[in-house]
């Protein structure tokens, strides 16, 4: 019987492939924060309740993103969703 050449198996190619892809579509779905601090999402929060876009409610101490409907405890968690909830509504509108 002969044993396979190494060089010339590409089983693994393409389990490599995957991996590249699957670390390109979680990076392209992480979104950085980094750029967002507390003062900068007060503001950004402050810009959207002002708006009615979203509403304390104190009770829960949550915001509610009206829009989508999303309750949020923090402000930078809902400035960071606001941010993408917008660009993902402007590329929609785009498409059509």
């Amino acid at each position: 019987m002969v044993t396979p050449d190494p060089h010339d198996d590409t089983s693994a190619d393409y389990e490599q492939f995957e991996k590249e892809l699957l670390a390109q579509d979680h990076d392209a779905a992480r979104i950085d924060t980094a750029d967002i601090d507390d003062t900068m999402a007060r503001s950004v929060v402050g810009d959207l309740v002002d708006g009615d876009v979203v509403t304390p409610v104190p009770e829960d101490s949550v915001l509610v993103h009206e829009p989508s409907g999303a309750a949020f405890d923090s402000a930078t968690q809902l400035a960071v969703f606001h941010r993408g909830w917008t660009a993902a509504s402007d590329a929609g509108e785009e498409d059509e």
